[in-house]
């Protein structure tokens, strides 16, 4: 997830606007809060550690998808899966993960090609 999107996501679901954002961040104003939130501009790392402290989040929580997509131990299928499984609700999540917990204790199948 992008980190316009995790903003976004963030500010919602605690119900803060960008003014409000941007009262706990230093020298900072709402249009910038805003285009942060728009993907327009990027904030820097004291700003990314204000906005940590301001969700309650850790700071690399907000930028967890560009370091996941800077990682080149990850395969495409692995970010494809990260993708889609980030799309889930909560309770689509764990049974999906519970799928794979049970896939990944089962001894693998002989291919029938």
């Amino acid at each position: 997830m992008a980190l316009d999107h995790t903003l976004r996501l963030l500010a919602k679901a605690r119900g803060l606007t960008a003014a409000e954002i941007a009262a706990a961040i230093p020298r900072v104003g709402a249009a910038t809060v805003s285009a942060w939130m728009r993907g327009e501009k990027t904030p820097g790392s004291a700003q990314l550690d204000a906005l940590a402290r301001a969700f309650g989040v850790p700071a690399g929580a907000l930028l967890a998808t560009l370091a996941a997509t800077l990682d080149p131990a990850r395969t495409k299928g692995e970010h494809e899966l990260l993708a889609a499984y980030r799309t889930l609700n909560t309770r689509q999540q764990g049974a999906l993960l519970e799928v794979a917990r049970t896939m990944a204790q089962a001894p693998p199948r002989k291919s029938r090609d």
